[in-house]
């Protein structure tokens, strides 16, 4: 590899060039850059616990850039989908992650690819850092062929390896994720599931359950609830009587967690990680975190809420702008680097759209296709008698 990073920027000056620009090339040694920081970072509220996580955080100039580019590209593609969507080339529902990024980045690189992850319906981000392609989440959002649901699940139900989904109805996942945690026990893998639910489905009875039957059991589950205010247009403090959702669990030890910071929630994610690897049972996180968007595409956003509160969210507190201004002013990246990086995102996005747009719509007869994981072909019935198609694994 060079030891060199060039670094092109287009600087516009009305007597640079014949179109008015002109191309500035900067030179600079890796070396010029610092190779790790460590940071300090806010401490966790704790609920049943002796210690919480550390409060300083290392982070090194390459994991910085990643976290940036992953960050930056699950913006982005959440701003093309609301974008899709509004030009009706996306239907149905489409729930919206943007805001909420260092939540899913920080827990991602807290846990192994080996561990398990569960969500709700505002699943694209997850489905990106579990290794599933821009494009291909796109065309899952667009219904069409390459869609990593081939087209039939759309925006709520998304999988990858080790990720289920991409649940609809509120809260269901979190049993579900209490019975990945069961299967890991059973199976002595030393692995964890990651079972996510929001501050709106915090309430729910099926939550509690998992909760208990979890503890009994001291299961390996990582109990996380997206606190990001609103669970659909009802703020967190006019629907729930208790709003600290990470002492919920009573009898499960618990943490409140900076959402907005990366490094935060990923030493939290290590730290409750450890806590179930070491046969303690479960521990519940709460993540304090904010959506831009509203609930979901429906929901405009600003009936319930002022643009102020969101203006002021994103000047504070957004998530990349903290990183960003992290990694420049320890000297960890420039911003022409940066820049760069946004560029080549923006393209990525840009041809993931255009894949999106004009890759096939799947066939009829494959609508009931993958009914069952390993069977032959079984014919079914369609919408009437006559209407007869097949199913095939």
């Amino acid at each position: 590899m060079q030891n060199m990073l060039t670094i092109i920027s287009n600087v516009f000056r009305g007597t640079a060039s014949k179109n008015g620009a002109r191309a500035v090339v900067s030179t600079r040694s890796y070396a010029d850059f610092t190779p790790q920081a460590t940071f300090d970072i806010k401490k966790c509220e704790l609920h049943r616990l002796d210690e919480g996580p550390p409060l300083k955080a290392d982070l090194t100039r390459e994991q910085g850039l990643q976290y940036y580019r992953t960050m930056q590209t699950m913006r982005r593609f959440e701003l093309k989908a609301d974008q899709l969507y509004k030009q009706k080339i996306i239907r149905g529902f489409c729930h919206l992650y943007d805001g909420q990024e260092a939540c899913a980045v920080g827990i991602e690189n807290g846990v192994t690819a080996s561990d398990h992850l569960i969500t709700a319906y505002r699943a694209h981000g997850y489905c990106y850092t579990r290794g599933i392609a821009v494009k291909n989440i796109l065309a899952e959002l667009t219904g069409r062929r390459s869609g990593v649901a081939k087209g039939k699940g759309g925006s709520m139900h998304m999988y990858a390896k080790n990720f289920y989904g991409g649940n609809g109805i509120v809260g269901a996942q979190v049993p579900l994720g209490a019975g990945v945690a069961l299967a890991c026990q059973y199976q002595g893998n030393n692995q964890v599931c990651v079972t996510l639910y929001g501050d709106g489905a915090a309430n729910q009875g099926q939550v509690f359950e998992s909760y208990n039957m979890a503890a009994l059991w001291k299961l390996p589950c990582i109990f996380v609830c997206e606190n990001n205010q609103y669970g659909m247009g009802t703020s967190a403090e006019r629907a729930s009587a208790s709003t600290e959702y990470y002492k919920r669990g009573d009898y499960i030890p618990g943490i409140r967690v900076d959402g907005m910071d990366v490094l935060c929630v990923r030493e939290a994610t290590k730290f409750a990680a450890d806590h179930c690897r070491s046969g303690k049972g479960p521990i519940l996180m709460e993540l304090q975190t904010y959506r831009y968007h509203g609930h979901s595409m429906s929901d405009p956003g600003v009936s319930y809420r002022t643009r102020d509160e969101i203006q002021e969210v994103r000047s504070k507190s957004d998530p990349i702008s903290l990183l960003k201004d992290r990694l420049i002013s320890n000297n960890m990246a420039s911003v022409e680097e940066l820049k760069v990086i946004d560029v080549e995102i923006r393209k990525e996005i840009e041809d993931a759209s255009q894949f999106a747009t004009s890759d096939p719509e799947p066939p009829l007869d494959e609508l009931c296709n993958h009914i069952f994981y390993n069977e032959g072909p079984l014919e079914v019935r369609g919408t009437n008698p006559w209407m007869k198609l097949t199913s095939r694994s």
